[in-house]
């Protein structure tokens, strides 16, 4: 009998290493999957803080480029007007030698 308690006793010592070793092993995918999940977040708000920092940059560029534009269109305008005043000007001065040279060619007579 003395045999059969002290195999009867290794068992138990056995099956409760077995059951402590299955504990540490649910222990660990436990830990390992809450590591994941918290992983998982992290990236997940990293992602975030990146797309808006790229949004933020995407903005200031449309805003930046919508100012060119709008500062572009009245220096084009501003360009423009100066030109025409300057074409006015040049006509005015040479209106009269234009009609002149007109009238001599019409009114002469080539033969």
């Amino acid at each position: 009998m003395d045999s059969s308690l002290r195999s009867q006793g290794g068992i138990q010592l056995l099956l409760s290493a077995e059951q402590e070793a299955q504990q540490l092993i649910t222990d660990a995918r436990n830990l390992k999957m809450a590591r994941l999940k918290q992983a998982k977040d992290e990236a997940e708000k990293e992602a975030a803080r990146y797309r808006y920092h790229l949004e933020a940059e995407h903005q200031k560029k449309i805003t930046e480029t919508s100012g060119n534009s709008d500062s572009t269109v009245k220096r084009l305008e501003e360009e423009t007007e100066a030109k025409i005043q300057n074409m006015k000007e040049t006509a005015s001065r040479v209106s009269t030698e234009v009609v002149n040279m007109l009238i001599k060619n019409v009114t002469t007579v080539k033969v």
